[in-house]
């Protein structure tokens, strides 16, 4: 028989059965019920009355606002009695101390008639149901702000390897994952998914790698999760994780010491671009024969220091600080290489407008470019203990470097299948690449469609192996190829106070 008691809705239960308002009250602590405000909307209904859950303070944080006598709900909110209640010009009040744990709240419950057994019931069990919500609530807050902030510090240690500074990265990552990077080596793994999954890819990648590697969250592209590991299992590991979900795809690099994490990035992007069309969705970046292997080291290096000279008077943090965000310019946008450094698109534009300024050279130009992603390529590895050309000795120019049977030999062998297409895409991509790449001017300058350069752009990367559209080492390559076939004029470097001279 359903009725009421004191204005308690309430249906007599069967023996052993919930009243129906425990019921209903129990289903605010499912999922998605859990409300403190719905659960003050539920009592005031419920139990016919005026409720008020506020904190120590005074704020209201649900309900309607009630008078309450200060010195009560102190006595309350300090731990000094659980409970009150007392009648008011008519209105019967009862408070509650509720427990959070970091501070104390009073449900405050008033109404017209006295508050019997039933009411009084209905008023205590939501107390300790708002108890468990808010320690709940909080606890998943301080999961949700602890993994925010480990995020955020994997991500610092990231950009601190990208930027070269391996010392400042080992003392941050000591505290927390003593010994991830000790080692002097690591490889950089690229697993890439939906941006709606990238989350429980991550914590995937976390639990496959034994929290052993440093696995960030890339801020550049939303659907990549980046993975630095001095372990030679980890490419297993994560090889695993693509097989059990269908939808991503990993790409690695080579073996890089940590200095060189930005150019591991690089190869891990260029690895996963060859994974998306593979059976097994994984691919490691392949060592191929660069062309900077095939010249003299020590003229290399010679070229480099020369190249490079103006830069030495800087400080060396500036010097370094330049050089890093250079290198990650020249393989990606100044949008993805600013969010992967953490700083603004300005301040990456800026940097690279000085080195650019101060090697007198202009990287609009896709050849000089490609000439400066050689030397700052070359430079990282200057210390390695290798001999540079005799200091009496004047360093040699691109075109020296360049005339070596050994480099000649590469770049035909590299553009020769180019040659045998009919569609002659090697004249067009000399063109597209003199024209900056833009597909509109290299149209103009060979007199046809700016669709057809594009698409004998497209047509040319499965020839040659190599992504060109997207600016990086795989297209700093041909321009180099081109360079040494004389298909190309080379670029100007020459500092401010130095006549203007080929590199």
């Amino acid at each position: 028989m359903a009725g009421r008691r004191d204005g308690v809705r309430d249906t007599q239960p069967a023996a052993g059965e919930a009243p129906t308002w425990a019921r209903e009250l129990l289903e605010h602590l499912r999922p998605a019920g859990r409300d403190v405000r719905r659960i003050a909307d539920w009592l005031g209904r419920t139990a016919h009355a005026t409720v008020a859950l506020q904190d120590a303070g005074g704020a209201l944080v649900a309900g309607t606002r009630l008078q309450l006598d200060e010195d009560l709900v102190a006595d309350l909110t300090s731990g000094r009695i659980a409970s009150a209640a007392w009648e008011e010009e008519g209105r019967h009040l009862r408070l509650v101390r509720v427990e959070h744990p970091s501070q104390a709240w009073v449900l405050a419950v008033s109404r017209r008639t006295p508050f019997d057994r039933h009411a009084a019931d209905v008023v205590t069990y939501t107390a300790q149901v708002l108890e468990l919500l808010l320690t709940a609530r909080e606890t998943t807050t301080a999961g949700h702000l602890l993994r925010r902030a480990t995020a955020d510090l994997r991500l610092a240690i990231l950009q601190l390897l990208m930027v070269e500074d391996t010392v400042a990265a080992r003392r941050v990552a000591a505290g927390l994952w003593p010994g991830l990077l000790d080692a002097d080596s690591a490889c950089v793994y690229v697993v890439e998914s939906t941006p709606a999954h990238r989350d429980r890819l991550a914590e995937e990648c976390l639990d496959a790698t034994a929290e052993e590697a440093l696995v960030v969250r890339c801020p550049a592209m939303d659907g990549h999760v980046i993975v630095v590991s001095p372990r030679e299992t980890t490419a297993g590991d994560l090889r695993s994780l693509v097989v059990r979900h269908p939808d991503t795809f990993l790409g690695g690099s080579a073996r890089q010491s940590l200095a060189r994490t930005a150019t591991a990035y690089g190869q891990a992007v260029s690895a996963l671009a060859v994974a998306r069309f593979r059976p097994d969705r994984t691919a490691v970046y392949a060592e191929r024969t660069h062309p900077e292997r095939l010249m003299d080291p020590a003229a290399l290096r010679g070229w480099t220091a020369r190249v490079l000279r103006p830069l030495d008077a800087l400080p060396h943090h500036t010097r370094a600080e330049l050089l890093a965000t250079t290198r990650l310019g020249l393989e990606f946008t100044a949008v993805n290489t600013a969010k992967i450094l953490g700083v603004s698109r300005n301040t990456v534009r800026a940097r690279m407008e000085r080195v650019e300024t101060m090697l007198g050279t202009d990287f609009t130009d896709v050849t000089a470019r490609a000439v400066a992603h050689l030397a700052l390529h070359t430079q990282i590895n200057l210390q390695d203990g290798q001999a540079v050309a005799d200091p009496g000795t004047a360093p040699p120019g691109l075109a020296e470097l360049l005339a070596g049977p050994a480099v000649r030999a590469w770049a035909q062998q590299l553009l020769g299948p180019l040659d045998e297409d009919a569609r002659n895409l090697r004249r067009t991509l000399r063109a597209w690449i003199a024209s900056g790449g833009n597909a509109e001017r290299a149209a103009q300058s060979l007199g046809v469609h700016a669709q057809t350069v594009r698409e004998h752009v497209r047509s040319a990367e499965p020839v040659l192996e190599r992504q060109l559209l997207a600016a990086g080492t795989d297209l700093y390559e041909v321009v180099v190829a081109l360079l040494a076939a004389g298909d190309l004029r080379q670029p100007v470097f020459a500092a401010p106070a130095q006549a203007s001279s080929p590199a």
